[in-house]
Order: structure tokens, then C-alpha cells, then sequence
């Protein structure tokens, strides 16, 4: 570049204009700046998630059944609970539960398989009688949700937490076993 091409560039430059080397590095900081945000934004939401969370909505009990229906046998409930997820606050979502008497004492089961994630069934196996079986891959529990050694579970069924009000039971949150 002449002197005089240098000295043509340098007015412009200077008249409010920007050379095209600062709209390269404007853009490319715009662009960069954009594409961190976009990152870090969910590393920092990820970090103060349970601190947003609604101290109120977590441990709420729903009412599932009448005592009276509750027997010795597992039997299956299905109840409506109010559920948060990323697009949508406060939707319905269904879920089910097997619970039984046992003594003075309830014990609400969560049918989801430890394996894979499928629903198991109470007493469905004419192979192994009074045991929770998975269709899935022929997972098997007993009556009290413990897996049964040998089979592709390798952990219990989960527990709810539970309270009998009014002649109601009341489920709550889900206990995880290990």
C-alpha cells in the first residue's frame, strides 16, 4: 500500500467511520461473546437449580386411596400429581404405586423396574407366584420390592413416603432404595 492509499484509509477512518479490520474484530467479539453465554448460561442455572427451586411445591401429599380399600395384597393406585418439567409448569402427571397392608403398617411400592425403567407387575409370573415381575426382561421382586438375586435388577423398588389422614392414605415423595 503507497503512502498516499495508507493516508486515503487513515481519513476515512477517522470521519466516524470504522475500517474493516475493527468490524472484523467488533463481529468476531459479538460472536464470541454470544457463544460463551450460551455455554456458561446453562453451567450457572445447572449450579443454582436447587436454590430456585419453590420451597412449598416439593413434599406434597396426595391423597391416592381410601383405607378400606387397602388389603394384604398388593393392588395398584394410580393418583394425579402437579409436575414441573423445562416447557411446562404445573401440568398433570399420572403415577402409580402398589400398595398393601402389612400389620398396623402401609407400604406403598413405585412399580418402576431398577433395570431399564419398565413397570412391573404384582403376582403375573405363573413361574414364580407372590412376586413382582418385569415383562422387559423377566426382573423379579417380592412382596416387600427387594430384588431377587439372579435377576437383571440390581437394586429394590422405591418407597413412597407415606401418612393415613381421615381414612385417606397420602403419598408424598419418592424414597430411593439402593
Amino acid at each position: 500500500m503507497s503512502e498516499k492509499e495508507k493516508d486515503l484509509s487513515h481519513d476515512h477512518a477517522g470521519k466516524g467511520e470504522i475500517s474493516r479490520r475493527q468490524f472484523l474484530t467488533y463481529t468476531l467479539m459479538g460472536v464470541g461473546g454470544f457463544l460463551a453465554a450460551g455455554m456458561l448460561t446453562p453451567m450457572v442455572r445447572f449450579a443454582i437449580d436447587p436454590a430456585l427451586k419453590a420451597a412449598g411445591g416439593a413434599g406434597a401429599m396426595v391423597a391416592v386411596a381410601d383405607i378400606s380399600e387397602i388389603t394384604n395384597e398388593p393392588k395398584s393406585f394410580n393418583f394425579t400429581v402437579k409436575q414441573d418439567d423445562a416447557w411446562v409448569k404445573g401440568q398433570n402427571a399420572v403415577l402409580t404405586a402398589w400398595v398393601y397392608k402389612e400389620g398396623d403398617k402401609y407400604v406403598a411400592l413405585s412399580p418402576i423396574c431398577k433395570h431399564f425403567g419398565c413397570v412391573v407387575n404384582w403376582n403375573t409370573d405363573a413361574a414364580h407366584p407372590e412376586q413382582f415381575h418385569c415383562p422387559c426382561h423377566g426382573g423379579r421382586y417380592t412382596k416387600d420390592g427387594i430384588n431377587v438375586p439372579g435377576t437383571p435388577p440390581n437394586a429394590p423398588l422405591d418407597l413412597y413416603e407415606y401418612e393415613v389422614k381421615d381414612g385417606k392414605l397420602y403419598l408424598g415423595n419418592i424414597i430411593k432404595r439402593t
